[in-house]
């Protein structure tokens, strides 16, 4: 990036003169429409074409301002621009899985100041959610066709002690298998799969909660956290998959001057190390501006 210049800034050319959520398509798409069609060769090496779309969600005209900085009222734009345009990229049959996330942070690789997230438009459905899809087949085959993720966030709202923040439509809470410290995951109380299942005062709430996380977060440790946040949503072409939208936030810093690293027995054997219990970090949460109870 040149120090004196950000394509995203107003008067840049690049973007509108005024605004105050943009989408902005990729400059650098891992997917793209102009790309050959999805069609996994067989073999042990298999290539494919990359089919899909990538943007870039502009947060606000504002170079510098951070996440946390943003108003509720911003929040709601920015998510209803995460549903409006799963709700366009929808209408793509070649397009089977919508993934809105942000990175934010240098720890995280990020070089671009400027408040951003992104939407990847994929033409198949990633691993990780393949293997929620899984877990919540396997137990909802023997509970009688119920809800994992429903299970789940009944059982931690009935326990409280890991819940950070609630309200009559979403809950957040530090998972009990959480793997980053001061993990959190944001699930609406009522069942619902994708963005587009979200009624208005859903999102309103989901806008409220996620301004309440990300100024928690800054607070804990004074400066702005290094994080991954996962917009997660149910696959497209695959009604009758169980699934439960929800956010995650995946923050690095593990105390105030260290990060948490995915060493060897993290990134090469997939086994996650705790390194302080959900429910301390949860209580430490609360107490974190703007202060919250349960």
């Amino acid at each position: 990036m040149p120090s004196n210049w950000c394509p995203f800034d107003p008067g840049s050319g690049r973007v509108p003169d005024n605004y105050e959520v943009y989408l902005y398509p990729n400059d650098f798409p891992a997917f793209s429409p102009d790309t050959e069609p999805f069609h996994p060769e067989a073999g042990l090496f298999a290539e494919t074409g990359a089919r899909g779309a990538c943007d870039v969600v502009l947060y606000s005209p504002e170079h510098t301002l951070p996440p946390s900085k943003l108003t509720v009222d911003r929040w709601r734009q920015i998510v209803d621009l995460w549903a409006e345009r799963t709700q366009q990229l929808a209408q793509n049959p070649e397009i089977a899985f919508v993934a809105a996330f942000e990175n934010c942070g240098e720890a995280v690789g990020v070089t671009m100041p400027h408040p951003h997230g992104q939407i990847y438009a994929m033409p198949f459905v990633p691993p990780n959610v393949r293997k929620e899809i899984a877990s919540a087949k396997q137990y909802a085959s023997t509970n009688g066709g119920g809800c994992l993720f429903c299970r789940l966030l009944e059982e931690e709202l009935k326990d409280g002690s890991r819940v950070v923040a609630a309200d009559d439509h979403f809950a957040a809470f530090v998972p009990y298998a959480a793997r980053f410290p001061a993990e959190i995951t944001l699930y609406p109380r009522r069942h619902a799969r994708t963005l587009l299942d979200l009624s208005r005062e859903e999102k309103s709430s989901l806008a409220n909660l996620l301004s309440t996380v990300r100024r928690k977060y800054d607070n804990l440790y004074g400066f702005l956290m290094p994080l991954m946040m996962p917009v997660k949503q149910a696959p497209l072409r695959e009604p009758d998959s169980p699934y439960h939208f929800h956010v995650q936030f995946l923050p690095l810093q593990r105390s105030a001057t260290k990060l948490k690293y995915l060493a060897t027995i993290e990134t090469g054997f997939g086994t996650f190390l705790a390194d302080t219990s959900p429910e301390n970090m949860a209580e430490n949460l609360r107490r974190s501006e703007p202060v919250t109870t349960f």
